[in-house]
């Protein structure tokens, strides 16, 4: 591995992904109370849906750790997924029995239900990151601009992801990632870049088909 951490590599490599999430109508929107509710209400939607999957894919972090601090990490980190999923989202989506998860949901899902599956730690690890970091970069800037949040309509979201815990659950998250990459070879190396520029690509594409609350062309 080089002078460079994974992370700092990773961050790095994907500047443009995140330059091109900065853009994207559905933060924009959000940023200044103008999304439409029915868009959010998609979006939350979907992300319950992505949620679940995602609190799957953090278990078989845990399932596939040797070191005791990773695997409390970890279920910790599925366990709140959860948690997660049941308060926010209860809040905006009615009835989740009505909510099919869409084609980008479904492709984020498949793609880390498989590399946990795949079975290599370093790889699942690096492709969880992601909605750790950039939810985290994502929400602390928000807040940050936004300020008082007390009559913006979509005030729990922006706290939620803007708030000192999720940064420090963040931070924890990178410290394991890289933990792993310093013992990795240098072919897991590129795959766990690999599955981080991947998950990141998604991460713009999950907010983009929000938006446009993408739905399957035939049914």
């Amino acid at each position: 591995m080089s002078a460079r951490r994974f992370t700092e590599q990773a961050w790095a490599s994907t500047a443009r992904i995140r330059a091109a999430i900065d853009e994207l109508p559905f933060l924009q929107q959000l940023e200044d109370g103008s999304l439409p509710r029915e868009v959010f209400e998609h979006y939350m939607g979907q992300d319950a849906l992505y949620l679940t999957a995602y609190a799957r894919a953090l278990a078989a972090c845990a399932a596939q750790s040797s070191d005791p601090e990773h695997i409390i990490f970890w279920s910790r980190a599925a366990a709140g997924a959860i948690e997660e999923e049941r308060a926010l989202h209860a809040s905006h989506v009615m009835d989740f029995s009505t909510v099919q998860p869409s084609p980008t949901t479904v492709a984020y899902t498949s793609y880390e239900l498989a590399l946990a599956s795949a079975g290599s730690l370093p790889v699942l690890a690096a492709s969880v990151l992601p909605c750790f970091w950039i939810y985290d970069d994502v929400g602390t800037r928000l807040k940050a601009r936004v300020g008082g949040l007390e009559q913006h309509p979509y005030a729990d979201w922006i706290s939620a992801y803007g708030d000192p815990e999720f940064h420090e659950l963040t931070e924890t998250a990178k410290r394991v990632v890289d933990e792993l990459a310093a013992t990795a070879s240098e072919a897991t190396l590129a795959a766990m870049h690999a599955a981080y520029q991947r998950a990141s690509q998604y991460e713009w594409m999950f907010w983009d088909a929000a938006h446009r609350q993408e739905n399957w062309p035939v049914g």
